[in-house]
C-alpha cells in the first residue's frame, strides 16, 4: 500500500516540439489530482536546434549537449512557476518525473538493441531546481527488448480503466499513439499524430498549427495521395510498435508529393488530416466503447469529427469528460513514472512496449 498525499510534479515535452507541459500532481496512492498546470512554449533558438537535431547534422555530440541544458532550463523555470503559483516549498515535492526531448527513437536497431534519446541535463535539472530527478524513462524498457514506447498505458489504465468497457486512450501529439484498456490491454504507436499537418501549414502559411483544422476543412482531401501516404509500410508492422519524426519528416513527405506538384496546399493539408485519422481509426480494434483524445490533437475540430466519423461505435470525446484536461493528460503520466519509480514499482506496461517484463524506469539525480 502507497502512503497518500504524496506531490510530483511531471514535466513533458513532446514530439510536437511545442513546448513543456508541467504539472503539480498530488497522489493518494495510485489516486490523482492535478493541483496545478503550466505550458511554456522553447525559446525560438533551442526549439530549431532540437528540430535539427532529428536528423544527422555536424558537430552532434556538442549541440545535443547545450541542447539538454537548454531543455533543463525550461524545465527548471517552469518547475519555479508552479511552485509559485500555488506556494509549495520545493521541500514538499518528492521528485520531478521529467521527459526530455525525444531527437532519436530507434529501438531495436542496429544491434539488436538500439537505442532511444530524450536530450535532457538531469544533473542540472537537479542543481536548478532543488528535487530529485527522475528521468531517462524509456531506456530500460529498452533495454529489455521494448521499443521504450508508449510509456504511458500503464498510467491511462490506472486513471481510465473502466470494468466491463472497451476503453482506448488516444494521445495525439506529434506522433500519436493509442492506451487499450479493456479485456486486452496493450498500447502502440499509430503513426503521424501532428507533426505533418504542423510542418506544412508552418512552410505554407507560417503558423505552427492549423488551430481547429480550419485551413484543413478548407480544402479538399487529393485520394490519390491519400492512397500513397497509406501505403507505408511501417502501417502495416503489427504492435509492439513505436516510431518518430525519424520516419515522418519533410522528407518522408517531400518523397510522396511529386506526382501531386500542382496541387492546392489546403487540399494537401486536408489530406494530411485524412491521413492522420485513417491511420488512427485503421489501427484501432473492431470493439472501442469509447475513444478518450489527450495532447494537442484533442483539440483540433475537424480531427476529431473525422475520428468520430470512422468510428462512429465509439463515443469520441477529450479526455477532459473523464476528469483529467487533455492537455494535462502526457505531463501527469510523468510525475506518476516518477511516483512509481520512488516506490520501486515497475512503469512500463509489457503487452504495449514488448519489453521481456515489467520493469523500474528511470534514473534517479538526488538534489
Amino acid at each position: 500500500m502507497l502512503p497518500g498525499a504524496e506531490l510530483f510534479i511531471g514535466l513533458m515535452s513532446g514530439t510536437s516540439m511545442d513546448g513543456v507541459d508541467a504539472v503539480l500532481a498530488r497522489f493518494h496512492g495510485e489516486r490523482i489530482d492535478v493541483l496545478a498546470h503550466r505550458h511554456a512554449p522553447f525559446p525560438p533558438a533551442l526549439r530549431a536546434e532540437l528540430m535539427a537535431l532529428n536528423a544527422p547534422i555536424d558537430n552532434e555530440l556538442h549541440r545535443a549537449a547545450l541542447a539538454a541544458n537548454g531543455v533543463a532550463r525550461s524545465y527548471a523555470g517552469l518547475v519555479a512557476d508552479l511552485l509559485q503559483q500555488t506556494g509549495q516549498p520545493r521541500e514538499h515535492i518528492q521528485a520531478l518525473g521529467a521527459h526530455g526531448q525525444t531527437v532519436r527513437h530507434r529501438p531495436g536497431e542496429f544491434d539488436g538493441t538500439g537505442y532511444t534519446v530524450q536530450l535532457l541535463n538531469g544533473a542540472l535539472l537537479a542543481e536548478l531546481a532543488g528535487i530529485d530527478v527522475v528521468c531517462d524513462l524509456r531506456s530500460r524498457d529498452v533495454a529489455a527488448g521494448g521499443q521504450g514506447a508508449p510509456l504511458v498505458p500503464a498510467f491511462h489504465r490506472a486513471v481510465f480503466a473502466q470494468p466491463g468497457r472497451e476503453i482506448a486512450v488516444l494521445n495525439i501529439g506529434g506522433i500519436a499513439n493509442v492506451s487499450l484498456l479493456g479485456d486486452r490491454p496493450g498500447g502502440f504507436d499509430t503513426g503521424p499524430g501532428n507533426c505533418l499537418m504542423d510542418l506544412w501549414i508552418l512552410e505554407h502559411r507560417g503558423q505552427a498549427f492549423d488551430a481547429n483544422g480550419a485551413w484543413a476543412a478548407s480544402g479538399q482531401v487529393i485520394p490519390s495521395l491519400l492512397a500513397s501516404l497509406l501505403a507505408e509500410p511501417w502501417l502495416a508492422v503489427p504492435p509492439p510498435r513505436s516510431t518518430g519524426r525519424d520516419l515522418f519528416n519533410r522528407a518522408w513527405l517531400s518523397s510522396h508529393l511529386p506526382a501531386h506538384a500542382g496541387s492546392a496546399p489546403q487540399d494537401v493539408q486536408a489530406t494530411l488530416l485524412e491521413f492522420t485519422a485513417r491511420s488512427i481509426a485503421d489501427s484501432l480494434p473492431q470493439r472501442v466503447d469509447e475513444l478518450l483524445v489527450c495532447g494537442g490533437g484533442a483539440l483540433n475540430g475537424a480531427l476529431m469529427a473525422r475520428l468520430q466519423a470512422l468510428r462512429p461505435g465509439a463515443a469520441v470525446l477529450p479526455s477532459d469528460a473523464r476528469g483529467l484536461p487533455a492537455m494535462q493528460v502526457e505531463a501527469a503520466a510523468f510525475a506518476w513514472l516518477a511516483m512509481r519509480f520512488k516506490h520501486g514499482l515497475p512503469g512500463n506496461l509489457p503487452t504495449a512496449t514488448g519489453a521481456a517484463g515489467a520493469r523500474l524506469l528511470g534514473a534517479l539525480y538526488p538534489a
